[in-house]
């Protein structure tokens, strides 16, 4: 399937500062795609560049396999600052000034207001929403015209937990239903709980991208122990799939290859004469991988 978009070699500096480095990466249709980095790794300016918004100094991208920049930026919604509303007009009427200035959009109010789990405050003013609400409703007026995409700059900055939670329920929502978003965040867990693929950015430079699972897929740890250490560590040595050995206090720690299970080792140790007397799977965790990949 064509990509929905697709960046090749993207480059933009800011005097001195090289903001992005040949940057490429596509993003799939129907995929949840977070830009993932600390902050001043150019995620924000990678965002500007293919909102049209910022012009790089080299490389292109293309939006739904090379469709026109006017006719492609009319299916895309996009939201990268705090939601501007009038806070003593209701979500209703300020959807209405959204519809305005996009020029389109003013008969989807209804729908994306349901859509957002704001149908039944459509009345109420901006005013007593809370910060979860203000932010769906500042999505719902990015999916006003029917945008096939949806652009976030860290979705859920500033929001207190309640609000995280549903921001991050309805991009799953919105998601589920067809819409391809692609989001920019500096929380790896953020990523891990929403997205399906990533492109991790240090500096300007892409470090990774992929599919969630692989990219953030670590080795898993085997901590063994036996009453012939000697022993145990010169047949483990033998055994394919083992990728290393390292010997921790009075334990071996082994890295493995994703194939090869605790039991396996267990069964090999055993045919080989030597009973573990520990035998302990331990799971790298998905911030040490990303610590790994940035670092």
């Amino acid at each position: 399937m064509e990509p929905v978009l697709s960046v090749q070699n993207l480059s933009k500096n800011y005097g001195l500062v090289q903001a992005l480095k040949n940057v490429s990466f596509n993003v799939p249709a129907g995929s949840v795609f977070g830009i993932l980095g600390p902050n001043g790794s150019g995620k924000t300016t990678l965002l500007g560049i293919i909102l049209d918004i910022i012009v790089p100094l080299g490389g292109q991208y293309s939006w739904f396999g090379g469709m026109d920049a006017v006719a492609a930026r009319r299916q895309i919604g996009s939201l990268l600052e705090t939601p501007n509303f009038y806070h003593y007009m209701s979500a209703f009427d300020n959807l209405a000034i959204s519809a305005a200035i996009k020029q389109r959009g003013a008969d989807d109010r209804i729908a994306v207001l349901e859509k957002t789990g704001l149908l039944q405050r459509k009345d109420s003013k901006f005013q007593t929403y809370s910060l979860g609400m203000k932010q769906r409703l500042a999505i719902a007026g990015t999916l006003l015209g029917g945008s096939r995409v949806l652009v976030f700059d860290e979705p859920t900055n500033g929001l207190d937990p309640a609000g995280i939670t549903e921001i991050r329920e309805l991009i799953r929502k919105l998601n589920s239903e067809g819409t391809t978003i692609i989001m920019a965040s500096h929380l790896l867990d953020e990523v891990e709980k929403v997205c399906t693929h990533v492109a991790i950015l240090k500096q300007g430079k892409l470090l990774v991208d992929g599919p969630v699972a692989d990219v953030l897929r670590s080795d898993d740890l085997l901590e063994v122990k036996a009453a012939d250490m000697a022993g145990l560590h010169n047949i483990l040595q033998s055994m394919n799939g083992i990728k290393n050995i390292q010997a921790v206090s009075d334990l071996l720690l082994l890295k493995c290859e994703t194939e090869i299970k605790a039991s396996d080792i267990n069964r090999y140790c055993m045919d080989k004469g030597i009973v573990l007397t520990h035998l302990v799977l331990k799971k790298k965790s998905l911030e040490t991988r990303f610590m790994e990949l940035t670092n």
